[in-house]
């Protein structure tokens, strides 16, 4: 990255470690991000968004050390990582012990991805842990490819915008659970199922940035 947005990077990513909710670039949408391990800052983001109580939130990672400190990952999921990370596949795993229900829905599960926007990648590693990665809208509105696409409404709840040009849109990242009788397709998106379903029968890899 160049040097004027890595700067910009990083004052997000304080932004992040004092609680604040910030807007960032994904490899799809923009999304609306805070620390998963800053209580105060996910009920913030749940009001901003109008999202229902309860609801789980998905996150992404640096890289695999961090997922594994919200997430187990086994064979299977490593499989998965090695294949799709960095990329818009979300893994839903069980979720490590003490992850704020905020995040989990009460499910015992999260939903994570190392995502393939290095701007994302590096926020997270810079603000020290997994981010919330909802997309940058309130609910029922449409995701935002641009960030002077971003409800005025929901700039008002935010801390700060990190604005790296527009997001190639599309598909959202496609959302597997993984259970013992293999990949579940909980949501069609960017990453074939099919290739999925492929990658689950290979090999363990290793990767995932």
């Amino acid at each position: 990255m160049e040097a004027e947005l890595t700067r910009r990077v990083a004052q997000a990513a304080a932004l992040l470690r004092a609680g604040g909710l910030v807007v960032y670039p994904t490899e799809t949408f923009y999304g609306l991000g805070a620390l998963a391990s800053r209580a105060d800052a996910l009920a913030r983001l749940a009001a901003a968004k109008l999202r229902p109580a309860g609801k789980a939130l998905p996150l992404i990672a640096a890289n695999l050390a961090q997922v594994e400190s919200v997430a187990a990952l086994d064979g299977p999921a490593r499989r998965m990582a090695g294949r799709f990370w960095p990329g818009p596949l979300t893994l839903v795993l069980p979720a490590a012990p003490g992850l704020d229900a905020a995040v989990t829905g009460g499910t015992g599960t999260v939903a994570v991805r190392v995502p393939g926007s290095e701007v994302a990648r590096t926020l997270a590693r810079l603000a020290g842990g997994p981010l919330v990665s909802t997309s940058a809208n309130r609910s029922g509105e449409p995701p935002p490819v641009r960030a002077d696409e971003l409800s005025p409404t929901l700039l008002a709840e935010v801390d700060g915008v990190l604005d790296a040009g527009p997001t190639p849109g599309g598909l959202p990242s496609t959302l597997v659970a993984l259970e013992r009788g293999g990949p579940r397709l909980l949501r069609e998106g960017a990453v074939p199922f099919a290739e999925v379903l492929a990658a689950h029968a290979g090999p363990v890899a290793h990767g995932g940035g």
